[in-house]
């Protein structure tokens, strides 16, 4: 039986950029529904990314996650989505967000209230891409008489990239739905989606901690690091577990090699992480959260990654 939610692949930040050509073929010839361009400053593009994986696919999907939108003016990026758009119609799916405010002042673009620039640039952007020809003059988006030429034929939704409850509740006000960062959980998508008001007709996008392998004990033993710097660094994705107190005090008794006898539950409930069936799982506790697409994120280690795409095509068409 085919996925509810479309499930795809994760391109990390720190990619070869010429990987992403064989990726997306990979994915494309697999069945798998999408692949997700990361764009973190000051890595890999994710426009220059995602029009080359558009290039060489017939129906693969692409996700942007996402485009901080101080970054660039909001008129160049309704641009690059229409071309991206135009280029592929109807495989696009744009995340944007506020992105994280120390790059933002490396370049010196911070803005004051970055829900601010977050809602302004959103709605110019949406105003833009629906053909409309904006004039606006607000603390942080000045245009006058912009209007795209031509405007895209189909819109796809504007994702929120955002976490926290204040830019969650915006979200749920002026965007198509959220992109919630790994590690995604069910119990990160309900807080989330209560946090936004659960609108309706909300897309939600979400990316999940993948490793699959044959026995579950090499699978726990090879995410036990990253595990551990998520509970040392609190990750706002991983806090909302009911057991986080419990596996944060674990932790710090007994450190990173008690982490690979947690509950199996606990790894499952984490991320797609163990063997295909623990990994399916996941996927089907994440889709009766009411989530619509599955970004499997692996690890940046370029070898391991590569080893995950089978099992993210095998998820895919489950």
């Amino acid at each position: 039986m085919t996925s509810s939610a479309g499930v795809g692949f994760c391109f990390d930040r720190t990619f070869p950029p010429a990987l992403v050509t064989d990726v997306a073929r990979r994915l494309d010839a697999g069945g798998a529904d999408r692949l997700w361009i990361i764009e973190d400053c000051f890595y890999t593009g994710g426009i220059s990314l995602a029009a080359a994986a558009l290039a060489v696919t017939e129906r693969l999907n692409i996700g942007l996650g996402i485009l901080p939108v101080v970054a660039r003016n909001p008129a160049i990026t309704a641009m690059e989505l229409t071309t991206l758009i135009g280029l592929a119609p109807g495989r696009v799916l744009p995340g944007l967000g506020h992105g994280v405010q120390e790059w933002m002042e490396q370049m010196g673009v911070r803005a004051k209230s970055p829900l601010g620039a977050f809602e302004e640039v959103i709605d110019a952007v949406r105003r833009l891409l629906a053909g409309e020809t904006v004039t606006t003059d607000g603390k942080y988006v000045r245009l006058t008489d912009v209007r795209l030429d031509p405007p895209p034929a189909e819109v796809p939704p504007l994702l929120a990239g955002v976490r926290g409850p204040k830019s969650l509740a915006l979200a749920g006000k002026i965007a198509g739905g959220v992109v919630l960062a790994e590690p995604s959980t069910p119990s990160t998508v309900r807080l989330a989606l209560d946090q936004a008001g659960r609108p309706e007709d909300f897309v939600v996008a979400v990316f999940s901690s993948v490793c699959v392998q044959e026995d579950r004990a090499t699978a726990y033993q090879i995410m036990a690091p990253w595990l551990g710097t998520m509970i040392e660094t609190r990750n706002p994705s991983l806090v909302p577990v009911p057991f986080f107190d419990e596996l944060t005090a674990l932790y710090d008794a007994k450190g990173t090699g008690a982490l690979t006898g947690i509950p199996a539950e606990w790894w499952s409930e984490i991320g797609p992480i163990g063997t295909l069936a623990d990994a399916a799982a996941h996927l089907d506790a994440l889709e009766a959260e009411g989530v619509h697409h599955i970004g499997l994120f692996p690890l940046a280690d370029v070898d391991l990654a590569m080893s995950q795409i089978d099992h993210v095509i095998a998820l895919a068409n489950r």
